[in-house]
């Protein structure tokens, strides 16, 4: 029979799949599939902006840790806690006065989310606060906490997240993962949820 640690670096291993085909997508806000669109800038993330037909004005930047960005024509524009969305039309605003017809359409990417930070606590074997750097899922931010104690109850597993000033509690079951057998249904988006900024995920 496999042991508790095999499984749990077997379904580490299939989740870390999982997150690469997640990174198409938005995170989690408690649904099952989301646009990237609902992500909300961080100081640390990387954007990568793009005004069609003007290749001048192509940028990519780094959220200041003050949350502002500088662009040329406008200077320095706040955008953290923006989604990308937002932004676009900040800017877009912004070059108005710069035509004498519509200002040009704006898109912006969050190409690498280095402003992600979120809290593992309970029964982790190194239980702390975390930047990963990239987007991650829950599986994978238990490993980063060193993986779950032998006490640890793996189908009452909670993520506390702040979503527009409200705290709301999702549930998380990853016990039937650490059993040896993982099945790919099983590291679906619906089973391992996106980890967002401010995250708290407590192993109890």
């Amino acid at each position: 029979m496999l042991t508790k640690s095999f499984g749990f670096a077997c379904a580490i291993a299939l989740a870390s799949q999982a997150s690469i085909a997640q990174a198409q997508q938005g995170p989690d806000r408690g649904g099952a599939s989301v646009p990237a669109s609902t992500y909300r800038i961080n100081s640390g993330d990387q954007l990568e902006i793009y005004v069609w037909g003007e290749e001048r004005l192509q940028r990519t930047v780094k959220v200041l840790p003050d949350g502002t960005i500088a662009f040329p024509l406008i200077g320095q524009i706040r955008a953290q806690s923006l989604l990308p969305q937002e932004l676009e039309q900040v800017i877009r605003d912004g070059l108005k006065d710069q035509y004498r017809g519509e200002a040009p359409q704006v898109t912006v990417s969050v190409t690498s989310p280095s402003g992600i930070e979120f809290s593992v606590i309970g029964q982790v074997n190194g239980p702390g606060t975390f930047s990963p750097g990239r987007y991650v899922n829950v599986l994978e931010a238990l490993s980063m906490a060193g993986g779950p104690d032998e006490f640890a109850k793996l189908d009452d597993i909670v993520i506390i997240r702040n979503m527009g000033g409200q705290l709301r509690a999702i549930r998380v079951q990853i016990g039937s993962l650490l059993k040896g057998n993982v099945k790919r249904d099983q590291v679906s988006y619906e089973r391992l949820p996106r980890i967002e900024t401010g995250d708290v995920i407590i192993v109890p």
